[in-house]
């Protein structure tokens, strides 16, 4: 299922919902920014992070360097 991209009127629309006064010439733009963070965020829906612990696990300065040089 493809999302409707959203129109530059949609966009102007929203931005006032949200209390900001969007300059005419800038709908479109707004518009398609908008679009490109929703595809990038949609790919980023579709990773598997199962086995990944939340951050809060992370504990800086205990990891170990096995590595060799």
């Amino acid at each position: 299922m493809t999302p409707a991209h959203l129109t530059p009127s949609e966009a102007a629309g929203w931005a006032a919902r949200g209390g900001l006064t969007l300059p005419a010439d800038r709908h479109a733009a707004v518009a398609a920014t908008a679009d490109h963070i929703h595809a990038v965020v949609a790919v980023l829906r579709e990773l598997d992070f199962g086995d990944t612990p939340p951050a809060s696990a992370y504990r800086a300065g205990e990891e170990s360097h096995d590595a060799a040089v």
